[in-house]
């Protein structure tokens, strides 16, 4: 289930939106996704890179933040 269930209308809500969503399917825990989320330096790309290759989500998490 997605933890947002509103239809974004912004720019920066989209990013966002997308963000969450990315996060959702890389397995991360709904409270992580969503300081992850809003966090813009936080690299998408590495967080999920990360799980992709193995790398546990609590020390994803320590390394991302």
């Amino acid at each position: 289930m997605a933890i947002t269930e509103f239809e974004p209308v912004t720019d920066e809500e989209q990013v966002m939106q997308w963000r969450i969503e990315e996060l959702e399917r890389a397995g991360y825990a709904p409270e992580d996704v969503i300081v992850m989320a809003a966090d813009t330096s936080v690299d998408l790309h590495v967080a999920v890179d990360l799980v992709r290759r193995g790398c546990p989500h609590d020390v994803a998490l320590r390394i991302l933040l």
